[in-house]
């Protein structure tokens, strides 16, 4: 990936030694948090067509997944980007 640091929204800030540092957030990041409802719906229902009945967490398993599945699809809109 060409350049997975860039920011989504740079800011510019001098630190104490005069040394210019970037405190943006990521662009994969931002893309990760864009994908991050979709990501729980998609995992919402898996488990209920899995399970058969009502959705419920699981614990920080399913929080787990659901934040691999949004960095998944923040990775391959990087990807995208590049090609």
């Amino acid at each position: 990936m060409k350049d997975r640091i860039q920011p989504a929204f740079p800011l510019v800030a001098e630190d104490d030694t005069g040394m210019m540092i970037n405190m943006g957030m990521s662009l994969r990041d931002y893309f990760a948090a864009r994908a991050l409802p979709l990501a729980f719906q998609m995992e919402k229902e898996n488990t209920n067509k899995s399970m058969g009945e009502k959705w419920y967490w699981d614990g920080d398993e399913d929080f787990f997944v659901i934040a691999l599945m949004a960095y998944g699809m923040a990775d391959a809109m990087m990807k995208a980007r590049d090609d």
